[in-house]
């Protein structure tokens, strides 16, 4: 799951001694959002270290400012300026009013008082997340929790009914790309949606960062490559099994509820693993990921009607990955560029011999199968893979939404990644519908 976002990383030279007063940070980046827009990038690029400034010279930022310009319109005013501490970064979100809409710019601090990077992109995606309003928040607490062993072990939250006894649980798994724990994108939150709205239902709910995430650097360091059981089954198997140690969870009736990648590989997750009572697949692919990657970006760059110049290049792109992925002499040791991330043959060899489907039907556990129609990213198609292995199974329920996109949440018309930006939350009956599902089983 990706987002189309302009991204530009900052770098700067280190703050005073530590004799002196710290360095504000709100400050600092203010100055550099108007060192930006009154177009002195020679004084931003001054603060860059080595590697950055050979990666983003004068001539280039001024190429991707003029980008965000060209989008939003000129700069009137900084709106506010607000921060906060995020993994050991100092976070500084300056808000930005644009002739034609809000701007955000978003500045990270390392330790060393150094401009880490910071992103553009529309002030909506900067919204504080707000509870939906079918959480109950008095009906459960929820505390930190570690998954899994060094040197991959991963951080947690294990939220509980706030009430005596043993609760049904699962287990949430991500989709592509090196999520958090809630999947945040932008200002919206599914997991974290999931996780109030079924602890409010009285559902045990595990989420953790994704080893990609946490991990990323010692995983493309693995010297045999990785495998998407490093990147997704793994931790989901230690996270089960995490669970069946809580005396808060009933150990008969732990599930995996996992989404987009973690919907396809749930039933490898589960195959022979006696302490998974059932699978929740949310917009799970039964196609090889290739396919979807060159149907999602002829989507995407259609969406405006005409195919641009630019357009066509990013087809071509996407269609030369998925050739690549396809290439018969691919071998372990050698890597494909997946429309800019590089990933290890060792990955795609191992997907191209898993068919979730098929594997799905082996499997003797009930399964909710659930699908946005407004799902640009895993469609219909995927849907009639699951119902061509499994509808013949009495314990397989199928479940579709006309309004919901691939985050399962509402919209109007043809979903975009824009529509993902925009604070929003999963509905109601979604909840309700898991949650339903597991009492039952």
């Amino acid at each position: 799951m990706k987002v189309h976002l302009l991204l530009l990383a900052l770098l700067a030279t280190a703050f005073p001694s530590p004799q002196l007063a710290p360095p504000n940070f709100e400050d600092q980046a203010r100055t550099v959002v108007l060192d930006l827009m009154a177009r002195h990038f020679d004084k931003v690029t001054a603060l860059f270290d080595e590697r950055m400034a050979a990666a983003l010279p004068v001539d280039k930022l001024a190429k991707n400012w003029d980008a965000i310009i060209q989008l939003s319109g000129e700069f009137k005013l900084i709106e506010n300026v607000r921060s906060e501490e995020k993994q050991g970064y100092q976070v500084v979100y300056v808000t930005c009013a644009m002739e034609h809409r809000r701007q955000a710019v978003i500045v990270e601090f390392d330790t060393k008082g150094r401009i880490a990077q910071f992103n553009s992109i529309s002030a909506d995606s900067i919204e504080p997340w707000i509870e939906p309003g079918y959480v109950t928040r008095y009906k459960f607490h929820e505390f930190g929790v570690e998954i899994g062993s060094s040197p991959w072990q991963l951080t947690g939250t294990l939220t509980v009914p706030h009430r005596p006894g043993q609760f049904p649980a699962v287990v949430l798994v991500h989709g592509s790309g090196p999520n958090d724990q809630d999947e945040s994108l932008g200002p919206n939150k599914m997991f974290k949606d999931l996780a109030w709205g079924l602890a409010s239902r009285g559902i045990v709910v595990l989420r953790y960062d994704k080893r990609t995430r946490v991990h990323g650097k010692e995983m493309m360091a693995l010297p045999g490559g990785f495998t998407v059981n490093e990147e997704v089954v793994d931790d989901a198997r230690a996270a089960v099994a995490f669970l069946a140690k809580r005396s808060e969870v009933q150990p008969k009736h732990i599930f995996v509820v996992g989404h987009s990648l973690g919907g396809m590989m749930a039933p490898r997750i589960a195959e022979g693993e006696q302490q998974i009572a059932g699978l929740i697949i949310m917009a799970g692919a039964t196609r090889p990921l290739e396919d979807l990657l060159v149907e999602q970006v002829r989507y995407s760059v259609g969406l405006s009607g005409k195919i641009t110049p630019e357009g066509e290049k990013q087809i071509a792109q996407a269609e030369k990955s998925a050739a690549d992925m396809r290439n018969p002499d691919l071998k372990p040791g050698m890597t494909v560029d997946f429309i800019g991330a590089i990933l290890p043959a060792s990955y795609v060899l191992d997907l191209r011999g898993y068919h979730a489907a098929e594997t799905a039907s082996r499997l003797k556990l009930p399964m909710l199968i659930m699908q946005g129609d407004r799902d640009y990213q895993v469609r219909p198609a995927d849907l009639n893979g699951w119902k061509q292995a499994l509808e013949k199974k009495s314990t397989v329920t199928f479940k579709t939404y006309p309004a919901l996109n691939h985050l399962f949440m509402p919209g109007a018309g043809p979903s975009s990644d824009a529509e993902y930006l925009k604070p929003n939350h999963v509905p109601e009956a979604v909840v309700e519908d898991i949650a339903g599902w597991i009492v039952k089983h």
